[in-house]
């Protein structure tokens, strides 16, 4: 587990965490030099902000061992441009992609069983989204602030 272990380091700018960890959480708040970062292919869990702020992230590949994405956790994420979801992945938690304003292209879990609140709030740059017929539900204001989004 990660949690908060390097929140706030505005500095770093690459990282590789040990196939030992399963669950970050927090872990990377606030580094907003951070530009890129290898995930293992162990991790199932991105928790709590784990990105958030990190306003230098470009780009990011998800293991196919993830199965949740919690609260906030790419938030303010504002040179992330594109995402990919691996199938594995059955949950997101609220504003999980807040404010994320060149995320353009977004491909969801094809297990995805919904979209939660406040997902993609001013994400200005997204234009579509597939959304995966594993969806039940779409949460208080999913779009809000999604001025270019077209169907």
């Amino acid at each position: 587990n990660m949690s908060g272990a390097f929140s706030g380091c505005s500095s770093l700018k690459r990282i590789t965490i040990p196939d030992s960890v399963t669950n970050i959480s927090g872990a990377f708040s606030g580094c907003e030099s951070l530009e890129s970062i290898t995930i293992p292919n162990q991790i199932t869990n991105l928790g709590y902000s784990t990105f958030r702020n990190c306003s230098n992230l470009k780009n990011i590949e998800l293991p196919d061992s993830l199965t949740f994405i919690g609260e906030s956790a790419f938030e303010n994420c504002t040179s992330l441009t594109s995402l990919t979801m691996p199938n594995t992945l059955t949950e997101v938690g609220p504003s999980v992609f807040n404010s994320c304003s060149n995320l353009s292209n977004v491909t969801l879990s094809e297990n995805l069983e919904g979209l939660s609140g406040w997902m993609f709030v001013n994400c200005t740059s997204l234009s579509t989204l597939v959304i995966p017929d594993s969806v039940k539900s779409i949460g208080y204001l999913t779009f809000s602030g999604c001025t270019n989004l077209n169907n």
